[in-house]
This record gives C-alpha cells, structure tokens and sequence, in this order.
C-alpha cells in the first residue's frame, strides 16, 4: 500500500466535495426554472438588486438573496458586486444574465435550453430510494416511475433543439425523404414521447399522415392534448403496448429520437422497425453519441461522469425494467453497436448523418 499524501488527500477531498457542490447547485437551478427567476432576471434587461427580483417574482427577499448568492457563486448567474472599503453592500449587490445564460436557462424555444433535466430532478432524484432494491434484483424502473413530471422534463429537454432543426436541417439530409413526406407517405415515430416530433411534421407536411407510438401514459396523456390542441388531423397517438407497429411493411418512414437505447428488448424493436418499413423506406435513428469502449467514453466524453449516472437512475434502468432486458445504458449505443444490432435486423444501408449537435447522432438506415 502507498503511504497517504496529505496534499493528495486534500485535492480528493476537494474533489468529492465539488460534486457534491454540484448536485447542491443542481437543486438551485431547479428552484431557479420552477419559480420563474430566471425569466425574471431575463425580462428585466437590466441588473437587479435581490429586492428587485424578490418583487417581481412575489418571493421572499432573504430567500431570493441566499440562492442568488449560490447561483452567481456558481456562475450560472452574473453579478455587479458593490463591495466598499467598510464591508459589502448588500442591498447594492445586483444580479443579471448574459445573453448565453438568457438563452440556456430562460428561452424555453432556444435550441440551447438547457431546463428540461433541471425541470425532473426531484423525480430523477427520488428514484435513488429505488435503485438499492434495483442492485440487488437486476430489475430497474420504467419512465413512468418518474412520474408526470418526468414526462415533462423530457418533454422540455428535447423539442426546443427539435422545433429548431427538425425541419430545417435533419429531414433534408435524409435521401429523397423530404420529397416523399411533400408528396404524402405513412410515418411512424417510435418512442414518440409527448409527440412533438408527430405534430410538427404532421403540419408541415399535410399531405402525408404520422402516427407516434409510446409506452409512457403520461408522455400519452401530454400527445393527446397536444394533439387535440394542435387541431392536426393528420396525426395520432397509439400504446404500443396494445396497438403496435404494423408487420406489412406498409410504413414509407420511421423516426426513432433518443429512446433505443432506453428499451428493454432493442434488437426485438429493430427487428420490428424492419418488419414495418416498405423495401424502399428509411429510419431515423437519433440517439446519443457513444464510443465503442468505456476507455474511450471516458477519455473523451467530458460529459461521461455525468451520462454514466443518468443511465443510472434513467436510462439503463428502463432499459433493464423487464426481466430479460438488454440494459444498453445511456453510452451503450455506439455508431458500431448501431449498425451491428440493424444488419442483424435485416438492414442493409446504413449512413452517419453530418448533423452538429451536442449529445446526438444521426443515422439513416434503409432495408
């Protein structure tokens, strides 16, 4: 055994304390989206004293003040410090945000938003009171588990970025895709959600007709009243649990946004997806980036620390939820998982999309 360094022990100290800074911050940028102090901050378009933003919010002034001290700490806010020689001035204390914290914690249509796993982290948290059972039984918990709430989150998590470029940058860089949804085809997006996806190409592309398929009866619940709002009669929403894809191969396209990896059986899906397509149709596969190799993740995903956990208490755990499941995880479905797991499904094409985004990748398989 080494001898212990003091120094060495002092920097992983520090270490682990600043993830549980993290966490604890976490919880402030929750608390921040929930009672609107960031729109807040936003709408003023100038510095606020915490008085000033304690009023326009009708919250508690000592309240306001300890968690703006936290998040300006943390530089998810920005400050104008009026510090004298005699001591700190609080009330002269002001608090603001840039245009790239507007934009990430304010702006619910940027592409940038960034509140959606904010919006369900008291959900994502509490699953922890599950998870011991989970190690012990191998079995986890379905999205349902999170409760509406966390419906919503990955409601606000996603469609920003997908209102943004949905239309405008992905479905053109499928082959002939565009064309044929003008023209009018049969769509299915799988893993719909709260149907976002469904809705918007549904009205921009009125010829053509879209159904979404999911298992969450929350994320259900949110695609019919969106649906009924929306007034699109081009669209609709089915359990696939009792009403799946159809095994004709009669479907021109099929959409799948960030949930194969989440499924207990995602070979069977592929499988399905196959069955499903006409010999001449296209699915998009969108899921998050991954390399072939822990290694590899964590040498170059700065973010891995972060996926790892969230598979976790999320996504590993659906995808576990059913005795039998295949538990890719959040980083368990790599550009060579992919294209492996659907040449065993009967696809022959399989092509990366050139498509910037953060978290993503993009892929367009064909029989």
């Amino acid at each position: 055994m080494e001898q212990l360094d003091p120094d060495k022990l002092k920097l992983f100290s520090f270490l682990l304390f600043s993830k549980l800074e993290g966490a604890v911050t976490s919880g402030m940028v929750h608390l921040g989206d929930q009672l609107g102090l960031y729109k807040a901050l936003a709408a003023a378009q100038q510095p606020l004293t915490t008085a000033q933003l304690a009023h326009a919010t009708q919250l508690n002034e000592r309240w306001v003040r300890e968690w703006s001290y936290n998040q300006a700490a943390a530089k998810m806010i920005s400050t104008i410090n009026k510090s004298t020689t005699s001591g700190p001035a609080i009330d002269d204390d002001t608090f603001y945000l840039s245009p790239e914290q507007t934009a990430v914690l304010a702006t619910d249509n940027h592409p940038a938003f960034g509140m959606g796993m904010f919006h369900r982290l008291p959900q994502t948290m509490e699953s922890l009171k599950r998870m011991p059972e989970s190690f012990r039984t191998g079995i986890g918990h379905n999205y349902d588990s999170h409760g509406p709430e966390g419906a919503v989150g990955i409601e606000r998590s996603f469609e920003p970025w997908t209102n943004a470029n949905l239309i405008s940058a992905v479905l053109p860089a499928l082959d002939g895709v565009e064309k044929m949804l003008d023209a009018g085809a049969t769509i299915a997006d799988v893993g719909c959600g709260a149907g976002g996806a469904v809705l918007l190409m549904a009205k921009a592309f009125p010829n053509s007709s879209f159904t979404g398929y999911e298992i969450s009866q929350y994320a259900l619940d949110r695609a019919a009243q969106k649906l009924k709002d929306s007034k699109l009669i081009n669209a609709s929403f089915n359990d696939a649990r009792t009403n799946p894809l159809p095994a004709d191969h009669s479907v021109d396209f099929i959409t799948t946004f960030d949930c194969i990896h989440d499924m207990t059986h995602p070979a069977e899906m592929m499988h399905a997806i196959r069955a499903a397509l006409k010999p001449n149709g296209t699915w998009l596969l969108v899921d998050i980036k991954a390399h072939d190799t822990f290694a590899l993740n964590m040498q170059k995903n700065p973010m891995a620390p972060l996926m790892y956990g969230i598979s976790v208490l999320s996504c590993m755990s659906s995808a576990m939820s059913a005795p039998g499941g295949a538990g890719l995880g959040t980083l368990g479905l790599s550009a060579t998982n992919a294209e492996s797991m659907a040449k065993a499904a009967g696809f022959s094409h399989f092509r990366k999309l050139d498509i910037d985004h953060s978290v993503n990748a993009f892929y367009e398989i064909r029989p």
